[in-house]
């Protein structure tokens, strides 16, 4: 949820994630926020406040998921159990940190039946801690929102007791197709070198508003966040994907908007919304990628950064240099511009009015894409066994460097 916000007008002072790749691609994208890699578990809000910089200054807001694989609902409290300890260690950082607002975000599934205990408890802790969750909770669709995706999300907002309670955002009237999304992007499959590398520099052209806003050739009136300097011509996040001429043959016989009955990917239909791309299994359990949509009209699964331009992050956004890595952290991610409509919300209950930030930043070294989790842990000084250490088949070899990495 970092770039929501930052877009919608906040400071993301910090940002805590316990796996080493997922914080080197937030090192390189966030230069100006601090990367804590580290388990919700073991920090505390002193440590954020020292570590970020910040001392003393109030907080406007803690934001914030936990994983729901692991959720238990055995037992007479929930939050007690070890397996949901992650929330729990989220509302005692909302207590120690003092924001006036908090957001805690999860799947639609935890208001169905027996999981809505969860969130009972949840409200409740967060109620102990001094905050009033704005009732009724809701799910969000990030389709209403600018998204060209549908993908529903439950979102807790806190407010301070005693503070204004923001609104939950009204849907836009307005939205993007998938065409509107990718349909300018070159074919990753005509460049020999997205075989071994994820970003090629070449020039393309783009009329739609929405991938015109992302590639950075058209204002965003509603995007508050620091200017990043980066080449438009740059088409990164795009290795390839190699099929068999058989996949291929399928793919290519898919009507939009249908499932292919061997993969049971789903092709994705040009004028209509993408399916909920999702994140797959860590390495705990097999590391299997989540299934890819097929491209509208070529015969291939989409590329990481046409998942990304249809999860709305802006092409300057690069993920992980592998597929795996790249999807992973797209799938696990908030759509930016559900969570702009979100934060806009809180920034409007704190009064304040935001300001584009004339100062560009340059985006970190492209060396933090390319990582491997050895790498990533050693950089950021936690045990290489953190996360467990996936077997990588064609990473890739070359460094891309954005314009701002060029002398």
């Amino acid at each position: 949820m970092s770039l929501g916000f930052e877009q919608a007008g906040f400071d993301v002072a910090a940002a805590i994630e316990i796996d080493p790749i997922h914080c080197a691609t937030h090192e390189y994208n966030f230069p100006h926020s601090k990367a804590i890699c580290s388990s919700v578990v073991d920090v505390t809000g002193d440590e954020i406040r020292q570590r970020a910089g910040i001392g003393g200054r109030e907080v406007d807001v803690v934001f914030g998921g936990a994983p729901c694989q692991g959720f238990s609902l055995i037992g007479k409290r929930v939050l007690d159990d070890p397996r949901n300890r992650l929330a729990s260690h989220y509302v005692r950082l909302v207590e120690e940190l003092e924001p006036k607002y908090c957001v805690f975000e999860n799947v639609k599934g935890l208001t169905l039946g027996k999981h809505r205990k969860f969130l009972d408890e949840m409200i409740s802790a967060l109620d102990a801690a001094g905050y009033d969750v704005v009732m009724p909770y809701r799910v969000l669709n990030a389709a209403d929102y600018g998204v060209p995706q549908s993908r529903q999300r439950l979102f807790l907002i806190g407010a301070r007791k005693g503070l204004p309670a923001p609104a939950y955002p009204e849907p836009l009237k307005e939205g993007a197709t998938v065409w509107d999304a990718i349909g300018d992007l070159p074919d990753a499959n005509t460049f020999e070198e997205l075989k071994t590398t994820d970003a090629v520099r070449t020039e393309w052209t783009t009329e739609s508003t929405y991938a015109r806003r992302l590639r950075g050739l058209e204002r965003d009136p509603g995007d508050y966040s620091y200017p990043r300097i980066h080449d438009p011509d740059l088409l990164s996040s795009s290795l390839r994907t190699e099929h068999t001429d058989l996949s291929k043959s399928r793919f290519a016989s898919t009507e939009p908007g249908k499932t292919e009955p061997v993969s049971r990917f789903r092709k994705l239909d040009p004028e209509g919304l993408c399916n909920t791309l999702r994140a797959g299994t860590d390495s705990a359990r097999g590391a299997f990628t989540s299934p890819r949509p097929i491209h509208p009209s070529l015969a291939r699964v989409i590329t990481v950064r046409e998942a990304a331009r249809l999860h709305s992050f802006p092409d300057w956004f690069r993920l992980h240099s592998t597929k795996w890595h790249g999807f992973r952290q797209i799938g696990n991610s908030v759509p930016p511009l559900l969570g702009r409509a979100v934060a806009g919300q809180i920034m409007q209950a704190l009064g304040a009015t935001p300001k584009k930030p004339r100062r560009k930043l340059e985006l970190n070294e492209a060396e933090f894409l390319y990582m491997d989790m050895g790498d990533a842990a050693g950089y950021f000084g936690v045990p290489h066994d953190t996360i467990a250490q996936r077997t990588r088949k064609n990473a890739p070899k070359k460094v891309v460097r954005d314009k701002a990495d060029v002398g």
